[in-house]
């Protein structure tokens, strides 16, 4: 670079401008953690109820499978079986694009709502389907969240790379550039009034 005058004023503005870019970017990057923090609440709290629903389900699973027999269980699941559809829009969070996958409807159903009779078949039947449509709907939200989250994970990643490229590598490059640059002019200033002072002795 060319130690010129209008070149160290180009790169003071460009200094400026890169710093208040890191300015953006943190406030950017903070916005997204706190987004993370509070998508990662509901998400830890559902994996913990889904496994505490498991749990309950394959004990309540097993009870029907002792008292009703497997062929029993087996009929009862083909009567069952049904379609849910899913609703998937889109959505931003601070220009960051998402998709929210949403049910158009609660998995758990009434008793009556299953396909078979429940009268005649034990209570466990009733409690293991109310169960697995729990953990189901917890699923459906859980892949909203999941998906939002590692959006935000890797912008969050992303934004911290460039406020590091430009901290540590930008911003070092443009100060040595102006250090250099005054230093020419220092120096210079200096064989100046050297010359100017040499050449008053000469002539007193």
């Amino acid at each position: 670079m060319n130690p010129t005058r209008t070149n160290l004023l180009l790169l003071k503005d460009k200094i400026g401008s890169v710093e208040n870019s890191i300015s953006i970017l943190k406030a950017r990057r903070q916005a997204l953690i706190k987004e993370f923090m509070a998508g990662a609440k509901p998400l830890i709290k559902s994996r913990s109820e889904i496994s505490n629903l498991y749990e309950k389900a394959l004990l309540e699973y097993k009870i029907c499978k002792a008292k009703e027999g497997e062929k029993v269980l087996s009929s009862i699941e083909t009567a069952s079986q049904r379609e849910l559809e899913v609703n998937i829009s889109r959505d931003s969070i601070w220009g960051l694009p998402f998709k929210n996958v949403v049910s158009e409807k609660s998995a758990k159903r009434k008793p009556v709502e299953r396909g078979f009779d429940d009268r005649f078949h034990c209570l466990s039947v009733d409690e293991a389907a109310f169960c697995f449509e729990s953990i189901l709907d917890f699923l459906i939200e859980m892949t909203a969240h999941e998906k939002k989250l590692k959006k935000l994970a890797d912008e969050i990643a992303k934004t911290t790379r460039r406020v590091r490229v430009l901290e540590e590598k930008i911003i070092p490059e443009i100060k040595k550039d102006i250090k250099f640059i005054v230093q020419y002019f220092s120096e210079r200033d200096r064989e100046g009034f050297y010359r100017l002072k040499l050449f008053k002795t000469k002539h007193d």
